[in-house]
């Protein structure tokens, strides 16, 4: 039997990306230069001759984006695509918007590096004026206000992408559906962490590159057994 194969990607790079501004949870657009790199990604995975049966997005518009410009240069508008909340970026509370050079002026290299990179280290939280952008945000209607989060270390990260993952996308894998998940940084970082059994400290040099496919390979009982950039 054939190994099982799903893709996991970072969206394009996005307009805060580009201005080197913290994102999380902010609904940014992708920049040109993202749009390109999604657009490269369709033409690397349909030269591979890949196909999806079902797609899985967080309900942020720069990863929302991405897979429609892939969906459209596959030919796959088609298929059935699920949004979540859990696959969203990280939420940086308070730093979000703010540029990652002039925090690093303000806090102290080691400081922000532990925001960033740590499993555990929580991001200073917004306040109860700040999270109302989510609280009214229909998007976000099914999300109890107390469930809320005012910020996110890639632990409380990891505790919403992984019961998903167990939950939704591993039954679809079981029924050998192609599948593609277009996600961030942070949501990436937290299943390659489950998958690869990465433990807290060394998930701090992970870094994912935006706009490019990662292929992983599975065993017949859903057993990660590879995984590679295209």
């Amino acid at each position: 039997m054939n190994n099982k194969k799903i893709v996991l990607m970072r969206h394009g790079e996005s307009q805060w990306n580009q201005l080197n501004q913290f994102t999380g949870w902010k609904d940014i657009k992708l920049s040109e230069k993202g749009k390109k790199e999604a657009l490269y990604a369709a033409k690397l995975l349909k030269k591979n001759k890949f196909f999806f049966d079902i797609a899985y997005t967080s309900v942020l518009k720069r990863a929302i984006h991405t897979l429609w410009i892939i969906l459209k240069k596959l030919n796959h508008m088609w298929i059935p695509v699920y949004k979540s909340w859990k696959l969203n970026e990280r939420n940086y509370g308070s730093l979000e918007g703010l540029n990652k050079k002039e925090t690093l002026k303000k806090y102290g290299k080691k400081q922000v590096q532990l925001w960033r990179r740590s499993f555990t280290e929580c991001p200073p939280q917004k306040n109860f004026s700040e999270i109302q952008y989510i609280i009214n945000n229909r998007k976000y209607k099914k999300l109890k206000k107390e469930n809320i989060p005012y910020s996110e270390s890639l632990e409380m990260t990891f505790n919403r992408v992984i019961p998903f993952w167990k939950s939704t996308i591993v039954p679809q894998m079981k029924k050998n559906k192609n599948i593609i998940i277009i996600a961030h940084g942070n949501s990436l970082r937290a299943l390659i962490k489950y998958l690869n059994q990465i433990n807290d400290i060394d998930i701090e040099k992970l870094d994912i590159s935006t706009g490019s496919p990662i292929v992983y390979e599975f065993s017949q009982d859903i057993q990660p057994l590879n995984y590679y950039y295209l």
